[in-house]
């Protein structure tokens, strides 16, 4: 088992900056490639960026690809996720994601353990 505790979320106005952090435990965590996804109410959960178990590749979904940066810190067993330039439609619960495999992955269904969630509110 791996449990996974996102922290960092807040209110912020728009053009504004947060980094959330997901602080992971119970595993070997540089054996898990770890992914970000968001929710925002009444809409489906969505991928926002992915990070593979050494760091050396990434993926973002195209609405935070210059915006957004995922990192990992695999001394530390913690997955970060900086985001910047903030807009009101980045407002949603954000998960932290763990899979038991190398690659940085955008669905979902691949990821097998999952955090409680942090809520990221940006005002306009």
């Amino acid at each position: 088992q791996v449990q996974l505790v996102e922290s960092g979320g807040g209110l912020v106005q728009a053009g504004g900056s947060l980094r959330l952090s997901c602080a992971a435990s119970g595993r070997t965590f540089s054996n898990y490639a770890m992914g970000w996804f968001r929710q925002a109410p009444g809409k489906e959960r969505e991928f926002v960026a992915a990070i593979s178990w050494s760091g050396d590749n990434t993926d973002y979904a195209e609405s935070v690809k210059g915006r957004f940066t995922i990192s990992r810190d695999n001394a530390k067993n913690t997955v970060y996720l900086r985001m910047n330039s903030l807009k009101p439609e980045d407002t949603a619960v954000y998960y932290c994601a763990g899979k038991r495999s190398y690659g940085a992955n955008a669905l979902a269904a691949a990821y097998n353990y999952w955090g409680q969630g942090t809520q990221v509110t940006v005002s306009s």
